[in-house]
Order: C-alpha cells, then sequence, then structure tokens
C-alpha cells in the first residue's frame, strides 16, 4: 500500500512534482498546501507557460483541487503548517524553498509527519539527516536515522552524475564548474533594488552572474571532494548547462570519457543519465526528466583538464527525481 503523501508548497517545483506524480503514476497526494488560494492555483496547474496545459478538467473549489475527477484536500497554510500527524501523514514534501535549516524542516515532524523530504540545499549537514540523490546514493537511505531529506538542486542533481563517473573511473583532483541557469522567481522581472545586487537588474534581458550552492552540496556527499562553482543566470525560461573542468587522477582519453558516459546511460544510470551524439541547443531538452544530459561533442581533453558539458531542465528534471524519490521512501 502506498504511504500516504503531503506536498507542502504548491510554486514552480511543488506543480511539476503533482503533474509528474500523476503522469507517471507514482502516487495521487494526501493533501496540497500553499497560502494562495484554490482556483488561482488550479489555473496554474491546468495551464503552465513551461509545459503547456494539464490534459485532463482542473478544478478549484473550496477545500479541493479536482484533477481528472481525483479529489486532494487543499489546505491553506497561510496561518500555520497543517496538523500532519491528524492526516495521518507519512511524508511531506516541502517545496517552499525556505526548509534550508533543520529549525524550518523539523516543524514537519513536529507536526506528526513521520519524514520530510526538502526541494532544495540543506544550509549545512547539520541541518538535514542526509543528502539522497536518485542514481548516486539512495541506497544508503535508513528509515530509522533519516527524517529530514534534503535533494540538494537541480544542479547539484546533474554535477553528481558526472562527479560519481568521473570521480569512479579516473579520480579527481580537483575542478571547477559554470554553470548556465535559465532565471527563476528570486530574480525581478525589471531593474529594481534587491538583497543581492546583480539580481537588480532585469532578469529576461540580462546574463547575471550568480552563486551556487551545488558545490557545498557535492561535498555532503563526497567531503574530500574539491570542486568549486558559480552560476550565470540567463534569459531563457527553463533549461540550463553546467560546464565542469576537471584535474583528473589518471590519464583518460576524450573517447574513454565519452564511451563511460555511453555505457552508464544504458546501464548502472539508466533513466537518471542521458547523452547527446548531435549539436543541439537548449530546447531540445526542456520536458527532459533525466538529472544529466552530456553533450558529448562538447567533451574536450587539454592536458590534465577534462571539460564535460551537461545539460538539465531544471525544473522538469528536478521535480522528476523528488517525485520519484518521494515514491520510494514512502515504499520502503
Amino acid at each position: 500500500m502506498m504511504g500516504r503523501i503531503a506536498i507542502f508548497g504548491f510554486g514552480r517545483i511543488g506543480r511539476q512534482l503533482l503533474r509528474i506524480a500523476l503522469k507517471e503514476n507514482l502516487f495521487v497526494p494526501l493533501s496540497i498546501s500553499d497560502i494562495k488560494d484554490e482556483n488561482t492555483l488550479a489555473a496554474l496547474f491546468e495551464v503552465d507557460t513551461n509545459y503547456k496545459r494539464w490534459h485532463e478538467k482542473v478544478i478549484g473549489q473550496e477545500g479541493f483541487m479536482i484533477i481528472g475527477g481525483r479529489e486532494i484536500q487543499y489546505i491553506n497554510s497561510s496561518k500555520e503548517v497543517p496538523n500532519w500527524k491528524a492526516l495521518d501523514v507519512d511524508l511531506v514534501v516541502d517545496c517552499t524553498g525556505r526548509a534550508f535549516t533543520r529549525t524550518a524542516a523539523q516543524v514537519h515532524l513536529e507536526r506528526g509527519a513521520n519524514r520530510v523530504l526538502i526541494s532544495g540545499p540543506s544550509k549545512s549537514l547539520d541541518d538535514c539527516d542526509a543528502v539522497l540523490l536518485k542514481g548516486i546514493n539512495l541506497d544508503s537511505f535508513d528509515p530509522d536515522k533519516h527524517k529530514i531529506i534534503s535533494m540538494a538542486s537541480c544542479t547539484t542533481n546533474a554535477l553528481a552524475v558526472v562527479v560519481k563517473l568521473v570521480k569512479e573511473n579516473f579520480g579527481i583532483k580537483y575542478g571547477l564548474f559554470s554553470t548556465v541557469h535559465s532565471y527563476t522567481n528570486s530574480q525581478s522581472l525589471t531593474d529594481q533594488p534587491m538583497k543581492d545586487r546583480r539580481d537588480s537588474w532585469a532578469a529576461a534581458e540580462n546574463i547575471i552572474p550568480s552563486s551556487s550552492r551545488a558545490a557545498r552540496a557535492l561535498k555532503f556527499i563526497w567531503n574530500d571532494l574539491r570542486i568549486t562553482g558559480k552560476a550565470y543566470r540567463v534569459p531563457t525560461r527553463t533549461g540550463s548547462i553546467a560546464e565542469l573542468n576537471l584535474v583528473t587522477e589518471k590519464s583518460c582519453t576524450v573517447q574513454q570519457v565519452n564511451d563511460m558516459f555511453r555505457s552508464a546511460a544504458k546501464g548502472e544510470l539508466l533513466g537518471v543519465l542521458d547523452v547527446l551524439e548531435d549539436g543541439w541547443a537548449s530546447s531540445r531538452i526542456v520536458g527532459d526528466s533525466h538529472s544529466s544530459i552530456v553533450d558529448l561533442p562538447l567533451t574536450q581533453l587539454e592536458g590534465e583538464i577534462l571539460s564535460v558539458a551537461t545539460w538539465y531542465d531544471n525544473e522538469w528534471c528536478y521535480a522528476s527525481r523528488l517525485a520519484e524519490v518521494a515514491a520510494f521512501l514512502v515504499n520502503k
């Protein structure tokens, strides 16, 4: 019997999480919580700018979201976190983007949930019990110890696939990455003063350098990893590409590296990793559920420096992993 899952936060990731959960028959959530009204949220779910119209009738009415005849309880959480114990919730998927500290995540456990899955990187390892990524370390899940689980970021999931394979096959001394990332809700549509000065300029008109928390999250998984990096936010709705420049411990060739990715995409990382053999642009990967899509023609080698470029639909691929991991956690 499927465990009882609640979605907390119905923004960009929460809505795509629900689309994937229903489309792939992973689960029907017990409830959805947010601070906005049912009608507006139902409309945003039904028609999505990035992923188009949902194929079933969607209705928002007081206390419910009805999708293709499925009645899902809606709870307005503007005043307090729902009483998960009364609802008999096994897992809360927190998609608010605000539960990056233990104090914020712990509230769900205090309200009676058995476990919470955070859709974002925790501030430190002390702020969660584990960082678990599908295809990387999900098999290390310990039901008794892991109550607060972080799934890091979309960029972390994309990079982790490349890091895992290169590290296991050729070793990594150190490296740098840059991600060219679509704009997000943390930015502004027009020029206005923002907390981060660079975010003060219009997201759809500028290339905006930004920090990336992916390096820190990668070190939560491999504590000896010597990698750091940054992001450049660009004017695309969704679809991003990360480039890793790594100094390997063992010598390798472009052919060996690309064959490694081809093999893993068909084998151990099937569904998590994919490869592109031809020359493509970002529209190719919009709506693609793979965590990491290595662009093989862009693989380069100069001396000891290996350069690998990998695409990811920062919304859809991350929500796909989130839905799959949520289903995994309640079935263990």
